[in-house]
């Protein structure tokens, strides 16, 4: 029996543990920036978004996987963020959601599968690991950055190029509460 737990005991500690977290989205955004006209940037939001994300305990491994309410982008400008909805840019009534499921991480960079536009490309983010701890309501939080820059006519949304750049620059800060 003490030869049973030994062998457990040094196969688990060889093994990567792994913590699956739940995004908080009151403490959670996804950010986007785009040239307007060459004077200036226009930047935005989407206020509706979840999803989850898996994290081993070695910090170079895991998973993460998101979906976005495209109807939700958010400029600060009411007329602007109607014409982004229109099929001109996101045509939400036929894409109604972003999603983007990864395909690797290795603790820097977290690639995957992008669906803007009912288009589907890989991308790779720049992921910073901000901090983790407990909270006060006995949860156990994680927090991320990521960042990357996509070209928006490579997922169909060519309008108006280059009054309003193709590169759009996206930012996503994730706080997640481990499940």
């Amino acid at each position: 029996m003490k030869a049973l737990l030994l062998t457990t005991a040094v196969l688990a500690s060889g093994s990567v543990l792994a913590a699956d977290y739940n995004v908080d989205p009151a403490h959670s955004a996804v950010t986007f920036e785009v040239g307007h006209l060459g004077v200036s940037t226009t930047a935005g939001r989407f206020n509706e978004f979840e999803g989850n994300f898996t994290i081993n305990d070695d910090k170079k491994s895991g998973s993460a996987s998101f979906t976005i309410k495209a109807d939700s982008v958010d400029t600060n400008h009411a007329a602007r963020d109607k014409h982004l909805r229109s099929p001109d840019f996101l045509d939400v009534k036929q894409f109604p959601t972003l999603t983007f499921t990864s395909t690797s991480f290795n603790g820097e960079e977290l690639t995957g599968d992008l669906t803007l536009h009912g288009v589907t490309k890989s991308v790779t983010f720049d992921v910073e690991m901000i901090g983790e701890g407990n909270d006060p309501w006995g949860g156990y939080r994680a927090g991320f950055e990521a960042s990357t820059t996509i070209k928006r006519s490579d997922f169909g949304v060519s309008y108006f190029i280059p009054g309003v750049t193709d590169e759009t620059e996206i930012e996503i800060f994730v706080e997640g509460i481990r499940q």
